[in-house]
C-alpha cells in the first residue's frame, strides 16, 4: 500500500448525521457482594464521558486529520451539554438539534477492574418536528462537504434516511451508511453500506460458503443500487463487493480488548479516504488497519493519523 496521504486527509470534509449519544463510564473496584441481592457492589473511583454513536464517528474523522461536521439530536439536559462540550474540545463542528421534550441518548457502563459489569441505556424516539429541523440542517450543510456519513443506531435520528440519501444524490455527494436492522431497502441509493457480520446475516440470512456470501451480497448490492457493499467480519477481516467483483483483507493480528465503537472508527476511516478520492480497495485496507488498532483500546475510542501511519511502516 502507498503511504498514508496525510496532506490530502487534512483537506477532507465529512458530514456525519445520525444517532448522537453519550457514552458514560463509571470505573470502580469490586470488593464484596451486596447483602440486598446477589450482585457485586462497585465502589466508583473515576467517571468519564466519551462521544458515542454518530458523534464518535465525527471524533474519529477529526483524529485522522479531517474536518467533521456533526448533525444529530440531543436533549436540553446535562448529557446534551456534555456532548456539546466534548465535540467542541475534539474540534468537531457540531450542528445539534436540542429537543426539550426528549432526553439525550445515554449509555452508562459500570466497570469493575476493567471488566464491564452493567450497561444502562436512556433513550426516547424523537418527534416529527425535531426531524424536520434535522432535515433542514442536512440540506444546508451538504454542499460544503465531500462525503455524507449516516450512522444508524436505530434511535430515531435517521427515521427519514431515504430523503437524506435523495438530497445527497441530487447534490452529487457520496453517501456512506452504517446500517441497523434487517430492512435495507431504506438505504437504497446510498454509495456504500457497511454491515457487520451479524447485520449482514439479518439482511440476507446465514451463509455456509464464501461463494454463497458473494452471491447474496452482490444481489443485495444490485437491488439497493449501491456502488459498494463492505461486510466487516471481525476476526475474519473485511470483504468488499463492487461491480468489479469481490475483494478481501484479513484482520490485523492483535489482542482484542474491546470492540465497542470499532465500527465507528472503520466508518470514519472509509469516509475520510473516500473524501479524498481513494479507491475502495485502498479505503478498505486503511479502515481494516484502523479497526485493528481501536479494538486494542478500552471503551469507545479513536485512532489518530499518527497511529495509522505507524502501522503502515
Amino acid at each position: 500500500m502507498n503511504a498514508l496521504p496525510l496532506d490530502a486527509m487534512a483537506r477532507s470534509r465529512v458530514l456525519v448525521v445520525g444517532d448522537v449519544m453519550l457514552d458514560r463510564y463509571w470505573f470502580g473496584e469490586v470488593e464484596r457482594i451486596s447483602p440486598e441481592a446477589p450482585v457485586p457492589v462497585v465502589r466508583v473511583a473515576r467517571r468519564e464521558d466519551r462521544l458515542g454513536g454518530a458523534a464518535n464517528v465525527a471524533r474519529n474523522v477529526v483524529a485522522l486529520g479531517g474536518h467533521a461536521t456533526l448533525i444529530g439530536l440531543v436533549g436540553t439536559d446535562e448529557a446534551g451539554e456534555s456532548i456539546s462540550r466534548l465535540a467542541t474540545e475534539a474540534g468537531i463542528q457540531a450542528d445539534l438539534v436540542a429537543d426539550a421534550e426528549n432526553p439525550t441518548t445515554l449509555k452508562l457502563r459500570v466497570l469493575g477492574r476493567q471488566q464491564q459489569l452493567l450497561r444502562v441505556d436512556f433513550e426516547q424516539a424523537p418527534e416529527p418536528a425535531t426531524l424536520d429541523d434535522l432535515d433542514t440542517r442536512v440540506a444546508q450543510q451538504l454542499a460544503q462537504h465531500d462525503v455524507l456519513v449516516l450512522s444508524d443506531y436505530a434511535k430515531g435520528a435517521l427515521s427519514r434516511v431515504q430523503s437524506m440519501i435523495a438530497m445527497a444524490r441530487k447534490a452529487g455527494v457520496p453517501v456512506l451508511v452504517d446500517p441497523k436492522g434487517d430492512d435495507y431497502t431504506r438505504y437504497r441509493g446510498a454509495t456504500l453500506v457497511t454491515p457487520n457480520r451479524a447485520e449482514m446475516q439479518e439482511a440476507v440470512g446465514r451463509w455456509t460458503t464464501e461463494s454463497q456470501l458473494t452471491e447474496r451480497a452482490q444481489k443485495l448490492r444490485e437491488e439497493l443500487d449501491l456502488e459498494a457493499l463492505l461486510v466487516t467480519r471481525s476476526e475474519q477481516g473485511m470483504t468488499l463487493f463492487t461491480a468489479a467483483g469481490r475483494s478481501h483483507v484479513d484482520a490485523q493480528a492483535h489482542e482484542v480488548f474491546d470492540v465497542s465503537g470499532a465500527g465507528d472508527t472503520v466508518l470514519a476511516t472509509l469516509a475520510t479516504m473516500r473524501a479524498i478520492g481513494q479507491p475502495w480497495n485502498d479505503a478498505m485496507r486503511w479502515a481494516n488497519r484502523a479497526g485493528g488498532i481501536v479494538v486494542g483500546k478500552l471503551g469507545t475510542s479513536i485512532v489518530t493519523a499518527a497511529e495509522l501511519a505507524g502501522v503502515s511502516q
